[in-house]
């Protein structure tokens, strides 16, 4: 068979396995994304796979530079990297995008097992402090609507600019003997 044969047949395989799987994400027919790990479990991790012209024959590009492995230290990272790559040698020349998905998430304690774990609650504390309590969801106050005999009294009362006449809120002091 041939490799475009080969990849056409992986990729409809990789298509009725994961359908539905919302860890699963598919980039183009020849690159996928699978998260591996809940979505606010602080150890989860993204893995990149893309086929080159020459998949199954030859070792896909297997990536972690996603925004969302930001907190995984390089280390870690490329602890990974290696260990994935380990599987790609002992599977090359045959399909083994769904392989190295199901071993990344057999193997997620072990991989991640020297990452820290870092509490966002101290970040979000921080950009908390001096700002008040509303919630995101209350509603703008509306501008005072007037009617039209308001509107044209208060262009009665007032010049061009808009602004009042000197003296309008005067009080006028006599003194009757």
């Amino acid at each position: 068979m041939a490799a475009n044969e080969d990849q056409e047949m992986e990729l409809e395989a990789l298509r009725s396995i994961y359908e539905g799987d919302l860890c699963f994400r598919e980039l183009s027919p020849v690159s996928f994304q699978y998260r591996i790990g809940e979505n606010g479990d602080p150890k989860a991790f993204l893995i990149e796979v893309s086929w080159p012209e020459t998949y199954p024959q030859t070792a896909p590009v297997i990536s972690m530079d996603a925004f969302f492995n930001n907190t995984i230290s390089s280390a870690i990272k490329r602890s990974i990297l290696d260990k994935l790559m380990v599987e790609v040698e002992a599977n090359l020349g045959t399909a083994m995008t769904y392989t190295l998905f199901e071993y990344a998430k057999d193997n997620k304690e072990l991989f991640m097992e020297n990452q820290p774990v870092n509490t966002v609650t101290s970040v979000s504390n921080s950009i908390a402090i001096g700002t008040p309590d509303v919630p995101a969801s209350k509603k703008k106050d509306k501008k005072e609507q007037l009617s039209k005999t308001q509107k044209r009294k208060l262009a009665d009362k007032t010049d061009n600019k808009g602004e009042l006449p000197r003296g309008w809120n005067w009080v006028d002091v006599i003194k009757v003997t």
